[in-house]
């Protein structure tokens, strides 16, 4: 599926380069975009509200002018839109049921959930290498030249809260992180800041006998900056470039690993043919519903894209959606039929708990099965138990039934 974050980040950066140029009507246009294309434009209304706040350190004014065209966009991208007014009951269904100090009421995509400890400092090595960096170097003292890099310090660590409650902010903290560390350490690449520079100012006096600035031409110490920019810009680029290329590997390694593209393709196509359409499919995994709705759009399923959805249309449904799907319900036939409605199941191969309740239960038929999925018709009756035994993939013909 096609992913929204890289948008999201385009457009941060986008009304982050405005707030910096003080060229404010142009951030209706990104937070009307933005709005329309994602649901965590809330990030924007944050660098806002942090950007109005670091002005007012800085500059002793009120600037107003971010707040109402980012306003007027959000609005906009609110209303007009092909959801309205259904788009505002999912935000608030969202923030409902994700938005909790504690744990979830069902269970939710694993990237509402937190990294542990290890995994979040493999993951985000270069993030937090950059944030030290960041926090080193900045100078918030020095209001009228800091207000670049004191903006990304408060942005760049809420983000990193944020990422330490939801992981799903991973896909923004890291490129802020760095933009961090780049602002702060601007002033000293530039010459403008020195070690010596931020020491006091009685003890600056006591050593300028010992200064022999005058020693050093222009040329030369001009020279001397450059060439320690020159170094200090190649080391970076050889450290993000090395640690680019290992997450590449990384990533390609991942991509190898997952289901091919047309997974579950043929099992999808058996429900599109033989299941009249309208018909609700009991899926026992709600992570399984964008490939069957992308092969088969005739029919309903019961739970897919978040289970916070069930949940929030029956509690009580949600919770024995669970029960079921682990294998904790011995006899699931009469409560998948009477309480969902549906006559067939979808399922992966790996719930060996539900296959287990449902081959000995003896209300269900297999209609169709492959190396990917098994797809299972309730009877109308009891009848006697499945066999017991894994059946062999490749003993199927071609419409899914097994050889005789």
């Amino acid at each position: 599926m096609a992913k929204a974050p890289p948008f999201a980040i385009i457009y941060l950066v986008i009304a982050i380069y405005l707030f910096f140029q003080k060229k404010y009507w142009p951030l209706f246009i990104v937070a009307f975009l933005f709005t329309e294309t994602y649901d965590v434009f809330p990030l924007l209304i944050l660098a806002t509200l942090i950007w109005v706040a670091v002005v007012g350190w800085t500059e002793r004014r009120l600037e107003w002018r971010p707040i109402m065209w980012i306003t007027l966009g959000v609005f906009a991208g609110l209303v007009i839109n092909p959801y309205f007014p259904k788009n505002l009951d999912l935000i608030y269904e969202h923030a409902r049921i994700k938005l909790t100090p504690s744990d979830y009421n069902t269970k939710v995509g694993g990237e509402w959930y937190p990294y542990d400890s290890w995994e979040f400092l493999a993951n985000s090595v270069v993030a937090c290498v950059a944030m030290v960096i960041g926090y080193i170097a900045l100078d918030p003292g020095e209001r009228k030249r800091g207000h670049h890099s004191l903006f990304f310090a408060i942005f760049t660590t809420l983000l990193l809260v944020l990422m330490a409650r939801w992981r799903r902010m991973a896909e923004y903290w890291p490129p802020f992180a760095v933009m961090f560390a780049a602002f702060s350490l601007q002033p000293w690449f530039e010459g403008t800041r020195s070690i010596l520079g931020r020491l006091p100012h009685d003890i600056m006096e006591e050593l300028k006998p010992f200064f022999d600035r005058e020693s050093i031409t222009t040329s030369e110490e001009t020279g001397l900056q450059f060439t320690i920019k020159t170094v200090a810009v190649a080391v970076i680029a050889v450290v993000l470039g090395v640690a680019l290329f290992f997450n590449l590997l990384a990533s390609r390694k991942e991509i190898k690993q997952s289901e091919r593209h047309d997974f579950y393709k043929r099992g999808a196509e058996w429900l599109y043919q033989h299941v009249p359409a309208g018909h609700i499919i009991f899926n026992t995994d709600w992570d399984d519903f964008p490939r069957l709705f992308y092969y088969d759009s005739n029919h309903y399923y019961v739970s897919g894209l978040d289970p916070s959805y069930l949940y929030d249309k029956n509690p009580e449904l949600s919770e024995l959606y669970e029960r079921i799907t682990l294998g904790k319900e011995e006899d699931p036939g009469p409560l998948i039929r009477d309480r969902f409605g549906a006559t067939y199941v979808f399922s992966d191969n790996e719930h060996h708990d539900f296959f287990a309740n449902a081959r000995a239960s003896g209300w269900f038929d297999i209609v169709y099965e492959d190396e990917q999925c098994t797809i299972f018709r309730i009877r109308d009756e009891k009848l006697l138990p499945l066999e017991m035994k894994e059946s062999d993939p490749a003993e199927t013909t071609p419409d899914g039934g097994n050889r005789p």
